[in-house]
C-alpha cells in the first residue's frame, strides 16, 4: 500500500505519514496510531518498538 492510499483511508496526510515512516517523528498522536492500525488492522504494538538510548 503507498503512503498516498494509506493517508486516504486513514485520514492522515501523506507528511505525517512520511515523518512517521523515515523515524523523525517526536511524537504520534493516539488517534493517529489508532486509525492506521484500523486500516492495517493491526495493533499498534506491531508498529512500535523501543531502542536502547544512546
Amino acid at each position: 500500500m503507498t503512503l498516498t492510499e494509506l493517508s486516504a483511508r486513514a485520514g492522515v496526510t501523506v507528511a505525517n505519514l512520511s515523518v512517521l515512516k523515515n523515524n523523525r517523528a517526536r511524537a504520534v498522536r493516539f488517534s493517529t496510531l489508532t486509525a492506521i492500525c484500523q486500516v492495517l488492522n493491526c495493533d499498534p504494538g506491531d508498529l512500535l518498538s523501543v531502542e536502547p538510548l544512546k
